[in-house]
């Protein structure tokens, strides 16, 4: 009976071992679990897209695809829009909410801009560029398209790709990445041309329309170089004429520039001066009209990552980790004053506030849970899990 017993006891521990083997978190279960990321809502609030990356795995494919989904805001429709072999990444709502433009990299392995009308048909290319569209913004009255592109490569450089003499010295022969802007609807000639708003020998990282859509403020470094950032100021263009004017060059590193919502001010996240690669930052507003910025309260973690501002223009939203997870604030211009308006024990990422400030999209994982898409309005920021 006491063999018996041993017998019965070593087969037991061998189930659970077993068990325990076939349930661990492995490299192949990782790969093969799909990843959510920017989620935006709609202005009128109801409706939300994001992005599902997959690990399309094959006896001759082994590759991430990502493609865009879009849901209601409620959680209880959701379904996937764009398909195929490529990748279809980045999508942001036209201003009236009736579209909305993604790039892609489904013509020649090179992201390009397109427009999805959701009322019916297929996406039309905005875009067909040598090098690749890398960010865009819609135009306030969503006639244009913003973007930025890096330069493209010289013949040479090509050639050299297709016979795989493509070896890089590190920090050298950079590729500018300059701002352009397109109309959407095709010309008299059945044509769109982008035109190019930068030439000066800098590069871009960064921008925002102005409500009245007649001007862009953006930020750029001296380089794309990692140790460059250091240099970042901001500056306006013009979209009419081009000209570009330098709004804020100081010893600090200046960036993440965004309009108000009357376009009387501008906020920006600002460094140390001179910075430091520990990277401590304030939030300033400046007037348009020039008047001297106005420095606003500390934050917590010093390294606030702006979300945007409330629609009356009377607090801007921001996100910075906060021990092992990350906390969403609200600064009352005014008063100068920070309010923790999302204390739980979680991580966000790809936070967006969509463009009539009443809601926030975001990504949330936890200890017990995955990262998933949610949306939150921001009276009370309940999350609702769409994805």
């Amino acid at each position: 009976m006491k063999f018996l017993a041993t017998i019965t006891s070593v087969l037991l521990l061998l189930a659970i071992a077993g068990n325990a083997q076939t349930n661990r978190w492995t490299p192949e279960l990782q790969l093969k679990t799909r990843m959510v990321g920017t989620p935006r809502v709609s202005p009128d609030g109801k409706r939300v897209v994001y992005t599902v990356n997959e690990a399309m795995m094959g006896p001759d494919k082994s590759e991430f695809v990502t493609q865009i989904w879009l849901a209601t805001t409620d959680g209880r429709e959701n379904f996937e829009v764009t398909f195929g072999e490529k990748s279809s990444t980045n999508p942001k709502w036209s201003p009236d909410g009736s579209a909305i433009a993604f790039t892609s990299n489904r013509k020649d392995n090179k992201n390009n801009l397109y427009v999805l009308r959701l009322n019916g048909g297929e996406a039309e290319p905005l875009t067909d560029v040598k090098s690749g569209v890398s960010n865009f913004e819609w135009s306030p009255d969503g006639r244009s398209i913003a973007f930025t592109m890096a330069d493209a490569k010289t013949e040479d450089e090509e050639k050299d790709d297709k016979g795989k003499n493509d070896f890089r010295w590190v920090d050298e022969n950079f590729k500018m990445t300059r701002l352009y802007v397109i109309p959407v609807q095709k010309d008299a000639n059945g044509k769109r041309e982008p035109r190019k708003l930068t030439t000066e020998d800098y590069n871009v990282t960064g921008f925002d329309w102005a409500p009245d859509g007649t001007r862009i403020v953006f930020s750029h470094t001296k380089t794309p170089g990692a140790n460059d950032w250091t240099t970042s100021d901001v500056s306006i263009v013009e979209i009419r004429g081009g000209k570009v004017k330098i709004f804020a060059n100081t010893g600090a590193a200046e960036d993440s520039a965004i309009f108000s919502p009357d376009g009387k001010s501008i906020a920006m996240t600002v460094t140390d001066n001179p910075p430091r690669w520990a990277q401590s930052g304030l939030i300033q507003i400046y007037s348009v009209s020039g008047t001297p910025p106005k420095t606003l309260a500390a934050s917590f973690d010093g390294q606030p990552n702006l979300a945007g501002w409330s629609a009356d223009g009377k607090r801007l939203y921001f996100s910075e980790a906060k021990g092992t997870g990350t906390q969403i604030y609200a600064i009352d211009v005014a008063a100068n004053k920070i309010e923790e308006i999302k204390a739980t024990s979680a991580v966000y990422t790809g936070i967006d506030l969509n463009a009539t400030g009443t809601m926030f999209g975001f990504v949330r994982q936890a200890s017990d849970s995955p990262p998933e898409a949610f949306v939150a309005s921001v009276s009370n920021l309940t999350p609702v899990q769409v994805s």
